[in-house]
């Protein structure tokens, strides 16, 4: 899988529809920007933003990810081939997305353990002033 080659297709096809950057991007719920950077090859749409692409420009994902149209004798080695290549090129495995969930429940959390923690300290301290009167 080509960055390059996947991008100058989405925009061959963005174009072959007779849209900008801007309008693509309006169609699919992102800015310009995102499109430009997808075009130039600094990354991949996300795999639900390639559906709708596909829809758009009837195309498959296997074609977005060859970055051509792909005749059903390339359309099985290449799908093999992508997904091999999208799975090996996630940014996260199982244990950061392990680790980033638990970070982000600790920080979801953390105002209400805290709260928790001074209530107990607040009843520690009553106990103790009522038992000295």
């Amino acid at each position: 899988m080509d960055l390059m080659k996947t991008g100058k297709f989405i925009a061959d096809l963005r174009k072959e529809k007779g849209l900008t950057q801007e309008q693509l991007g309006e169609k699919i719920g992102v800015t310009n920007k995102t499109v430009s950077r997808w075009e130039t090859g600094v990354y991949l749409p996300p795999a639900d933003v390639m559906l709708v692409l596909g829809e758009l420009f009837s195309v498959s994902v296997n074609d977005i990810l060859s970055g051509k149209r792909l005749t059903d004798d390339e359309y099985k080695e290449a799908a093999e081939e992508n997904l091999t290549q999208v799975i090996k090129a996630s940014s996260f495995s199982l244990k950061d997305k392990k680790e980033f969930f638990k970070k982000k429940w600790l920080k979801e959390h953390i105002a209400i353990m805290v709260f928790i923690g001074i209530c107990i300290i607040a009843v520690f301290i009553a106990g103790i002033l009522i038992k000295n009167v």
